[in-house]
């Protein structure tokens, strides 16, 4: 029994790693700043994402915002509307080797998209060595399976550290074809309670495509977003800081507060149509709070 729990303890600490590193780091963090990461914290991140997660960092930020630009239309990187739901699966690898080549070779398509980044396409990449870090993964793998005299050990940390191909399918797919939505987003965004629960929080795509900028992806009481959760535990430790820390509680509250006197207003008159002078005054608070550099 020891040894079994052993392996399920292996499997959740290597899957809850990359789950870290994707969903807080490479996601809320560095795709759309709503993290504001401490500098030291942040170069750990660029050098050892790639080889914790087997992707490079700013290939995957790029992927992203792209699908964000052009979210279930013909440009987007992985939509189920255009491969649909199995499609996905090998879509989002195909447009993921495209992209990266394109940043390798200084294609202004995709160079535009991240120009914020300060740091280069990893070594890794940029010298197609694309599967070393999960060799080396395999290899830690093999070792605790050898020391702990036992196949299944090893196989479990393997399964948990290389699950994102698997994580971002189950996003990427069902986030845009099954589940309920809690915004009229332009777009098939949905929230899957299953993948919300199972890939830390991004299974509520469609509170994430109304407010992207937000670090919280819940929004309704049964949505429980273990990623929010690390993120606020990242700030109460001092590593990180929340872009706005009333935007973070309430943000998806407040976008939804925008957009519906944004169009109260634009309807009233022209004179009125700018919600951001009109917001200074219905909502000060809000307009008090200061970006975290």
């Amino acid at each position: 029994m020891f040894y079994y729990l052993s392996c399920a303890l292996i499997f959740v600490s290597a899957y809850v790693l990359n789950m870290t590193y994707m969903s807080v780091f490479f996601h809320r963090a560095f795709a759309h700043k709503g993290l504001i990461l401490k500098p030291w914290l942040r170069q750990f991140v660029i050098h050892t994402g790639n080889w914790v997660t087997g992707l490079d960092l700013k290939g995957w930020v790029c992927m992203h915002r792209m699908h964000h630009q052009h979210v279930d239309s013909e440009k987007d990187p992985h939509s189920p509307v255009n491969d649909g739901v199995f499609g996905v699966f090998l879509s989002q690898h195909y447009s993921f080797q495209r992209i990266l080549r394109g940043l390798i070779g200084n294609r202004r398509t995709f160079n535009s998209v991240v120009e914020d980044l300060n740091f280069p396409v990893s070594w890794l990449n940029r010298r197609r060595y694309w599967l070393l870090p999960l060799g080396l993964h395999f290899l830690i793998g093999a070792g605790i399976s050898y020391f702990s005299g036992g196949i299944l050990i090893g196989a479990c940390y393997w399964m948990g550290i290389a699950s994102h191909p698997i994580q971002g399918w189950l996003v990427n797919s069902l986030g845009h074809y099954a589940g309920y939505r809690n915004f009229d987003t332009k777009d098939h965004s949905t929230n899957n309670t299953m993948v919300g629960l199972l890939v830390l929080g991004e299974g509520y795509h469609n509170n994430h495509h109304h407010q992207p900028q937000s670090v919280k992806f819940s929004h309704r009481w049964f949505e429980f977003d273990l990623g929010y959760l690390i993120c606020r535990i990242l700030r109460a430790i001092g590593w990180a800081e929340f872009r706005k820390d009333l935007a973070t509680e309430n943000h998806i509250v407040l976008g939804a507060v925008d957009d519906s006197l944004g169009s109260v207003l634009s309807r009233l008159s022209p004179e009125n149509a700018n919600l951001d002078s009109t917001l200074d005054l219905v909502l000060p608070q809000k307009r008090k709070e200061e970006e975290v550099i």
